[in-house]
């Protein structure tokens, strides 16, 4: 099967949509409250779904241009894969090593400059390392990983795979 441009930007934008659907259920739904990191990763989930539903409206010719949104996509869902990263290697850190808590995500952008949240969030602290939910015995933040994982593959595989070559008609 041939996969084509459109087929695999519709299907990262609906992975972006099913991911921040089932975000949104366990905060609202379940009740769980989504720490700095969490808020961190949905930031990059969203960002590469908004970008592959740009791309897919516009169906460029140019295969530089597919290049550059996949590269953008790309850019955004590795944000995720990192922040999901530094997620689960808190949460294996023994108790005695985790950071202490700090205030919450809404004071620090009040408070502080943009660099200096980006930074006390990346740092982590203790409400990060808190696992409230399981499945199969993994934590949401490994699950989560595993997911951007995959996202990051296909938007990789997008960027460095073989386009048919299509010709731009020009007028003369």
């Amino acid at each position: 099967m041939q996969w084509s441009y459109r087929l695999v930007n519709g299907l990262l934008v609906l992975a972006s949509v099913i991911g921040m659907a089932f975000a949104l259920y366990l905060e609202h739904v379940k009740g769980l409250e989504p720490c700095p990191l969490c808020v961190f990763q949905r930031v990059g989930l969203i960002g590469m779904g908004l970008i592959a539903l740009i791309a897919l409206i516009h169906n460029p010719a140019s295969n530089a241009v597919k290049r550059l949104y996949a590269f953008l996509a790309t850019l955004a869902i590795l944000w995720s894969v990192g922040v999901a990263g530094r997620h689960v290697w808190l949460q294996s850190l023994p108790p005695d090593q985790v950071p202490s808590c700090g205030p919450g995500l809404n004071y620090l952008l009040d408070a502080l400059p943009l660099k200096s949240v980006l930074q006390q969030v990346l740092s982590g602290s203790g409400e990060c390392a808190a696992i409230d939910w399981t499945f199969l015995g993994q934590s949401l933040p490994v699950w989560s990983l595993l997911f951007f994982s995959v996202l990051a593959l296909l938007c990789l595989w997008q960027l460095v795979r073989n386009y048919p070559y299509s010709r731009v008609l020009r007028k003369k």
